[in-house]
Order: C-alpha cells, then sequence, then structure tokens
C-alpha cells in the first residue's frame, strides 16, 4: 500500500467503474446511483490524478505483486460552524480477487490514520443496507452507525 501517483489514476478509475457497477446491484444502490450520479470527484482519471496533489485529499493505493488492486479516497472538511474538522471517507474498493487479504483494512486504518494527524475529531464512511462485508470490515475497524437513512418506494 501506498500513496497514489499520477500513473494509477487510469488503473483507479478502472477499479472505481467495477465500484459504482457493483454498488448499482445492492440493496439501495440503484438509488444512490440515481441520486449522486457517477461523482465526479472520485470515478475519472482526471479526477484521481486532480485529488492526488488536492491539500487535504489523500489518495491510497493498494498493491499487490506491484499491481494496483485497490484504492481509497478521503479527504479533511470544516463543519459549516467552523468549530470541528471531520475527515470523510470518500470511497475504498478492492478488486474481488484482491479481497481477503486484508488490502481493505490496510487501506482503510492508512486514511483513518492519517485522517487523524490532520486533526480531524472523527470519520465518516459510508455502506449500504445489504452491504455486509463492507459493514464488517467497517466495524471491525471500531466504527459505529450514526445515522440511518430509511426509504420506501411508492406504488
Amino acid at each position: 500500500m501506498r500513496v497514489g501517483r499520477t500513473a494509477d489514476a487510469a488503473r483507479c478509475a478502472e477499479l472505481a467503474a467495477e465500484a459504482l457497477a457493483g454498488v448499482a446491484g445492492r440493496r439501495g444502490g440503484a438509488m444512490l446511483v440515481a441520486q449522486e450520479g457517477p461523482d465526479p470527484r472520485v470515478l475519472t482519471e482526471s479526477r484521481f490524478a486532480a485529488l492526488m496533489d488536492e491539500p487535504g485529499w489523500l489518495v491510497l493505493v493498494g498493491t499487490l505483486s506491484g499491481a494496483v488492486a485497490g484504492w481509497s479516497v478521503c479527504h479533511v472538511e470544516t463543519l459549516p460552524a467552523g468549530d470541528r474538522v471531520v475527515g470523510r471517507l470518500d470511497g475504498l474498493y478492492v478488486e474481488p480477487g484482491a479481497r481477503g487479504m486484508g488490502l481493505g483494512r490496510l487501506l482503510l486504518d492508512a486514511a483513518v490514520a492519517w485522517l487523524a494527524e490532520q486533526g480531524c475529531s472523527g470519520v465518516d464512511g459510508a455502506a449500504l443496507p445489504g452491504d455486509r462485508e463492507v459493514k464488517s470490515l467497517f466495524e471491525q475497524a471500531g466504527f459505529k452507525a450514526r445515522l440511518l437513512t430509511m426509504y420506501r418506494e411508492l406504488p
């Protein structure tokens, strides 16, 4: 695992497209994608490259045998009142063939550590309700749910 470099941006964008396709097929995912659309801050090659040089943002890549197999993106956010700074985990993805080896946890722990170094009072991350794998990763790292969004489809 290491800090992302501009040369990693294309691979990160490929993996981000995989992540988006996977999210759309999960419970709550189709609505999330419809509401948010492909997030231009994270999913494009040019945005990954820009974030790698953006102050207050961190792009990490997880590698296996030298090849990028996952990524995480986080940033520092000042709350509207201006008195507290929180970290936001904008995305974390590990390709299916590289899961179960601890790469996701390394990416998560490194992002959290960096956010702590930046003076953040906490970290927010999101998981879909049916995505037990992601929820378990967060819970094992000490995260707890603080907000649930409830939804009811209408006829």
